[in-house]
This record gives structure tokens, C-alpha cells and sequence, in this order.
């Protein structure tokens, strides 16, 4: 019988707000012109993206790369999640031409793998999905690119969801961000099994549809939680996992738990493939959308 690898894991300990990043959390800015010509694209187009809104620490190494994830529906989120650093507030109406600006920036980019996410949207009676529909078309008749999406939790809501699996996207992430003892600190209105049953539904409906799903380390949460979530997630027959480390926005967000090691990400990793995921990326700075195009599963 095959033996469950093991992950030694040290005692967490509380992170000081003053405290020094790690060695291996401090990475060098990317030099050249590439990151301006990205930035100006997407400023000219008037587009979102949520490298910058979600100050991910990946934004100029992806810039450089001339890519970018698209963050559609606005700016403002209507849910206080506790980790990220979209504001939340009054909601600005959709913008019709969004779509057809996102498949021109995929396509002056010269993008082969295009991401598309969004704030959450509970103020609309789909949550945006039929947005989602038009931008995965867009891109798609334009550019002919692959598409993957990465969807708020719709409230659940069955149509919703079906309308964005009808856009035929290739990936379809949805992430579960952290285990269920710290939802409701961490996540707000979002709901555990909500998530899990929103990747089912996918695999369901379209069982060759490659499913994808992600969670942050250090907020608190045990190895025990974490390899509980992971089980549950093949449960629902998810193919690909991300691991990355959490790192607080702001003083004001939930602060950091622990530092994850590099070679405990490895440690967990191992142990993930274990569990019969496809692909498994994890790693310090591993985010849903860094390196997306290198993540989808060989077929």
C-alpha cells in the first residue's frame, strides 16, 4: 500500500508587522521597457487588471512578460473579505464595450493563455455572468487564444454559473482561498461548500473542462486543515491545485500567520500529487493567474 508522504511542519508562530520579509520573498524588479508597454496598454484601454488592484507582488515581473490578468465588472467589490485590497463600496454600472477592450488588449499583447476575473457582483441578479460569457467571446473570436476564468461563488446560483460554462472557457478556476475555520474571518459572505459545489457543477456539466482551484498559506490555518480542504477539492474531481504564500495588502488586513518556507511549499506539493491532482504549482509567490498558461495539464 502506498504511504502518504509526510510534511514536517514548525510550530506557527506570529508574524510582527515590523518584522523583516524573508530572504526568499525579496526578488529584484525586472528591467526593460516591456512593463511601461503593458501598463500604457492597459491604461489606454481603460482596463482593470487585479495585478494592480490586488497589489500582487508578481505585477512587474508579468508586465514585463506582457501579460496581465483582466479584472472586469468595475473596481469595487460588494464583499469585506479580509485578505484582499479591492475596495469595497458603491458599484459602477457595466460597461458594454468591456468585452471587445479586453479581446484588443489579449490581442496587442500577443496573449496565447488569457485570464479573465472579476470583483464580486451580489448587486446583479447573475453576479455578472453574462458579462463573462460576452468577454470569453470576445477574446475568443478575436485572438483564438485559450481562455481561462476565474469566477466569484455567484451566490451559488445554478443559471449563473452554466451561463459562463456555456462560454466554453479552457480553464475554469474558482478558488477556495483559505480552509473553512477561517472563512468567515477571512472570507466574509463566502461560503465553503458553496465553492466546492461551484467546481462540481463545472465538472458535471462539462467533464473535460479543466478545473482549477487555489488557497493561501500562513493565514492561520494547520497542516491538517489544508491537506482536509486539498481532499475535498479532488472530491469534486478539481485537476489543478495552487499554493502561494499570503501577504498582507495593508496593516489594516488580516496579518500574516506564518512565512512558508520554500522547501516546505515542495514538501506540499509532493504530497498534493499524491492525492491525484494534475498539476500542482506551489511555491512563495505562486498566485491563481502567475504563470497560468504554464499550469493547464498536458493532454
Amino acid at each position: 500500500m502506498q504511504t502518504l508522504p509526510v510534511v514536517a511542519v514548525p510550530e506557527a508562530a506570529p508574524v510582527s508587522s515590523s518584522r523583516r520579509l524573508p530572504d526568499w520573498l525579496k526578488r529584484k524588479l525586472p528591467s526593460g521597457n516591456e512593463n511601461f508597454f503593458t501598463h500604457n496598454l492597459l491604461r489606454d484601454l481603460k482596463l482593470e487588471t487585479v495585478c494592480e488592484n490586488a497589489r500582487c507582488p508578481n505585477r512587474p515581473e508579468c508586465y514585463s512578460r506582457r501579460t496581465a490578468t483582466f479584472m472586469v465588472l468595475g473596481n469595487v467589490c460588494t464583499r469585506p473579505c479580509g485578505f484582499c485590497s479591492v475596495p469595497r463600496g458603491e458599484t459602477v454600472e457595466l460597461e458594454a464595450d468591456e468585452p471587445a477592450r479586453v479581446a484588443e488588449a489579449a490581442e496587442r499583447l500577443g496573449l496565447k493563455h488569457v485570464v479573465i476575473t472579476s470583483v464580486t457582483r451580489d448587486d446583479l441578479p447573475d453576479g455578472g455572468a453574462e458579462h463573462f460569457y460576452q468577454c470569453v467571446t470576445a477574446v475568443r473570436e478575436r485572438t483564438g487564444s485559450a481562455v481561462e476564468v476565474l469566477t466569484p461563488d455567484f451566490m451559488g446560483n445554478v443559471a449563473a454559473i452554466d451561463r459562463v460554462i456555456e462560454s466554453k472557457p479552457d480553464v475554469y478556476n474558482h478558488n477556495l482561498e483559505t480552509v473553512p475555520r477561517l472563512y468567515r474571518r477571512v472570507r466574509g459572505r463566502a461560503n465553503y461548500r458553496r465553492s466546492l459545489d461551484l467546481l462540481l457543477q463545472v465538472k458535471n456539466r462539462e467533464p473535460n473542462m479543466v478545473t482549477k482551484a487555489g488557497l493561501m498559506l500562513g493565514i492561520g490555518e494547520t497542516i491538517e486543515e489544508l491537506f482536509d480542504g486539498l481532499a475535498d477539492l479532488r472530491a469534486v474531481k478539481c485537476d489543478v491545485l495552487t499554493l502561494g504564500q499570503y501577504l498582507a495588502p495593508t496593516l489594516k488586513h488580516i496579518p500574516v500567520a506564518r512565512y512558508v518556507p520554500p522547501q516546505e511549499f515542495d514538501e506540499i506539493a509532493v504530497r498534493a500529487r499524491w492525492l491525484g491532482f494534475k498539476q500542482v504549482v506551489a511555491g512563495p509567490f505562486v498566485r491563481s493567474s502567475y504563470h497560468a498558461d504554464e499550469m493547464v495539464p498536458k493532454s
